[in-house]
């Protein structure tokens, strides 16, 4: 039996942040958008959830497949619901948070063109809401230099 509605349902998806430190410098991992909306961004990584996977697939998933990164332990860090935060659509994600040492090898694909560490304190214009996220990982972090 397929269940129709007369409400519109918002997506969902899931975003990553993973953080190394070297010396006494942290570092985000955000990838360049290949696809609009905000083609040729940086953004963290982060996709759509399938329908027959938990959030936490999803972004083990969604990890591997822009990032090349897998086997990293991930916790969620908060769940993001602002209206209009997606301009395609009603979109709630759920960010995971993940550390990582300097060794880790990256490798973009799928539907990111380009993956990259980036200094926490020196970051990029970020696609959707990602800068807020990330200055409420600094917040969360105790100092906005993290």
């Amino acid at each position: 039996m397929t269940y129709t509605y007369n409400y519109p349902r918002p997506a969902v998806t899931a975003d990553i942040i993973i953080l190394k430190k070297s010396n006494t410098q942290h570092f985000v991992l955000l990838i360049e958008r290949k696809h609009t909306p905000y083609e040729g961004m940086w953004a963290l990584p982060g996709g759509f959830l399938e329908m027959d996977e938990t959030l936490e697939e999803a972004a083990l998933r969604e990890l591997q497949e822009e990032t090349g990164i897998f086997g990293v332990e991930l916790k969620q860090f908060h769940t993001f619901s602002k209206v209009n935060r997606d301009p395609r659509h009603r979109t709630i994600t759920t960010v995971f948070i993940g550390y990582t040492d300097d060794n880790i090898s990256i490798e973009a694909g799928d539907d990111a063109a380009k993956a990259q560490w980036f200094s926490m304190n020196e970051l990029p214009s970020l696609a959707f809401d990602h800068g807020e996220v990330m200055e409420m990982v600094r917040r969360n972090a105790g100092t906005t230099s993290l």
